[in-house]
């Protein structure tokens, strides 16, 4: 049940803009309350205008924003008493509304205004909230929610029946309010509630209120009550299900690629298991979103696989993907033929959510994030049927109607506040050695250009160090840590199935974990020998070849890069283990290029030479080793080995780095099999 959290030592003094912002991430705060990026608030203030005259100034939620984490910059403050004559006229068009209450901004530098700013503008309260709680919507997607609202409210509630937001919507809760004294909330059918107060303390005290005689009468009814009808399948243990999951999520992730790339997740808590398990789920997840704001990023309905975990069978289930992911997109096409009109270009036509029984809910999306959102939709679609399957029976917006909001062009607005896709958005690359010098390197390089990258290296604590540094700099789950020995097979295994599991897939592979010995060649010991084989050798090949698999099976192509050496080419004095090594791995890379060409599948190396800074390798006895070849002191290595280069240049990670991003990407898309040399030029390791 939702708590009334407020804090009067948090909540800022006064009743102005900071306390809308606190009211306003007090509500997001918990997603049963306010839907990741919808719902609004509003407060009415008294401020200077530039002539420095008293003007009464609505503040209300930008739109785009998301109310969780809203700021004082998320809000738009519009001049009041150029907006309420609005309230006498009949009608008003979206865009006539919009361009409208541009005129009313006090700054033109705040963001646009939210789609419902008339709601709050209308109504004479000097707060309000408009929330989509479960327990509301349950009621208000139920067909006979009115009745249920009677019996829970009795008079104090004002029920409007479904219509899209904009300029008449907000007329009627404003007559509906209006026309009824004892109202203290309004139901909004198949979309929320409306809220109001003298304070910002009353307003959010009240929308706590109201959700909770929902939720205690909802609580009540669902006693005895099988939820969804029951179960009609059981889920597959958690270890069966995480290797089926890394089994069919880069499946998944192949079959709704093929119009844009697409990462995927999953949920497979006991809230999603239980619905997807159930009699009723197939059914009730083709009714139709359970709220407007769904639909833009769950679209009308998931795609349902009709499967029995306890057949054990992962082919019958990848046909029945593959079959169900073509239907779901020739009837998407069908249905944005049926009801598009001019302009209208259509989205992707892949399912942006799939349940599977036994297993879970898959989620898709441009990049982690975006999977999130339906996800989080989606997990609150579920609660929403919940509640209203034990009122009555659930209900959705028609399909014409669907269509409108999910291609209405003020919800598309907010998608395009988005930041412009860059070279490596919708990819997950996997690096190796991914906490050393090159790895870090190579990381933030792809990361700029919109990649999300697992870390993986042994050092445990050094990959979780690196992902939690990139994601607090560029967003939650952006980068991904896991411990791997690349000489240990099980190991490789394990930490790429995680990663399936985190992204759905690897669509960049650089192979980079590396290490050194240096001896004169009659010194040196088969330990020497066999480590250097084992991971520059033997690593490699594990690694690749579990990738490989991989994106085999996600069918849409990939990119590997070798760190190879100046010594795969060159025989570099004193270090036979390491150039053998180096030669093996960089022939290696292209014997996977040959074999990776039909797939789409190109594999190349890039060989730098020296790169002393910021380097694993370099802290350990391979810079005594090198220097003592060359007779020299370890602190004039670098030197050295710039003055041996004919471009008189020191090798840094961040050169490898633009080479494996070249490489990587479309930029270089004809190219396979080939050696990069970033080395400074060493003439005796020219490769042609």
């Amino acid at each position: 049940m939702v708590q009334n959290h407020w804090d009067n030592d948090q909540a800022a003094n006064g009743e102005g803009l900071a306390t809308l912002v606190y009211r306003s991430n007090l509500l997001g705060s918990d997603r049963s309350v306010v839907n990741i990026g919808g719902g609004n608030t509003s407060a009415k203030t008294v401020e200077k205008d530039f002539k420095g005259e008293d003007i009464e100034v609505m503040w209300v939620k930008g739109s785009g924003s998301d109310l969780a984490t809203m700021k004082k910059s998320n809000f738009t403050g519009l001049k009041l008493s150029d907006i309420q004559p609005l309230l006498e006229r009949e009608d008003m068009s979206d865009e006539d509304m919009v361009a409208y209450l541009g005129h009313c901004m006090i700054d033109a530098s705040h963001p646009r205004s939210s789609i419902e700013t008339l709601l709050h503008a209308f109504l004479p309260f000097k707060h309000v909230d408009h929330t989509h709680p479960d327990a509301i919507i349950s009621i208000a997607c139920a067909d006979n929610g009115q009745q249920i609202a009677e019996e829970i409210y009795g008079d104090r509630f004002v029920w409007v029946p479904y219509i899209r937001p904009g300029f008449k919507l907000s007329k009627m809760i404003a007559e509906g309010v209006q026309n009824n004294p004892k109202a203290e909330l309004v139901i909004m059918e198949k979309h929320g509630l409306v809220t109001w107060g003298k304070t910002s303390k009353e307003s959010y005290a009240k929308t706590i209120e109201v959700i909770q005689e929902a939720e205690t009468f909802i609580q009540q009814k669902a006693a005895g009550q099988k939820l969804f009808g029951g179960e009609k399948y059981t889920s597959l243990q958690p270890a069966a299900r995480e290797a089926l999951l890394a089994e069919v999520m880069p499946f998944i992730r192949g079959k709704v690629s093929q119009d844009k790339q697409m990462l995927v997740t999953y949920n497979d808590d006991e809230q999603v298991l239980s619905f997807v398990n159930s009699i009723e789920a197939q059914t009730l997840s083709q009714i139709g979103a359970a709220c407007p704001d769904h639909l833009v990023h769950t679209k009308r309905a998931p795609l349902f696989i009709d499967w029995d975990p306890q057949s054990g069978d992962t082919g019958v289930l990848k046909e029945k993907i593959q079959q169900g992911i073509a239907d779901y997109q020739q009837e998407y096409l069908a249905y944005f033929e049926r009801n598009k009109v001019a302009g209208d270009q259509i989205m992707e036509t892949a399912p942006r959510i799939i349940l599977i029984p036994g297993v879970g809910m898959f989620n898709t999306g441009k990049d982690w994030k975006s999977a999130n959102i339906s996800e989080q939709l989606y997990y609150r679609a579920i609660a929403v049927m919940s509640g209203t399957s034990v009122l009555g029976h659930f209900v959705s917006l028609n399909e014409e109607e669907s269509y409108r909001i999910e291609y209405w062009p003020l919800e598309l607005y907010k998608l395009s506040l988005a930041p412009a896709e860059s070279d490596f958005s919708r990819q997950v690359a996997f690096v190796t050695g991914g906490a050393g010098g090159i790895g870090t390197a190579t990381a933030y390089r792809l990361l700029e250009e919109g990649a999300h990258v697992v870390i993986a290296d042994i050092n445990a604590e050094g990959a979780a160090d690196l992902a939690d540094s990139i994601n607090q700099q560029y967003g939650s789950h952006r980068a991904f840590a896991v411990t791997m020995d690349v000489t240990k097979e099980e190991d490789v295994k394990q930490a790429i199935a995680a990663s399936i599991r985190q992204y759905g897939g690897i669509d960049i592979l650089v192979n980079n974990a590396g290490l050194a010995s240096s001896s004169p060649f009659e010194e040196t010991s088969m330990e020497q020998w066999n480590l250097n084989m084992n991971v520059l050798v033997t690593g490699y090949f594990l690694v690749a070849r579990e990738v490989f698999k991989l994106m085999k099976e996600q069918a849409i192509g990939g990119n590997m890069v070798f760190i190879g050496s100046k010594n795969s080419i060159y025989a570099g004095k004193n270090a036979a283990a390491y150039s053998t090594a180096k030669a093996a791995e960089v022939h290696l890379a292209r014997t996977v290029a040959a074999d990776g060409g039909a797939l789409g599948i190109r594999v190349n190396s890039v060989l730098p030479d020296a790169v002393i800074r910021g380097s694993k390798i370099w802290d350990s006895s391979w810079k005594q080793e090198r220097a003592s070849s060359y007779g020299i002191g370890t602190d004039d290595l670098e030197e050295h080995y710039r003055k041996r280069t004919i471009l008189n240049v020191n090798i840094l990670p961040e050169d490898i780095a633009e080479s494996v991003a070249f490489l990587a990407s479309q930029r270089s898309a004809k190219t396979t099999g080939c050696m990069v040399t970033v080395d400074g030029g060493v003439a005796a390791a020219f490769t042609r």
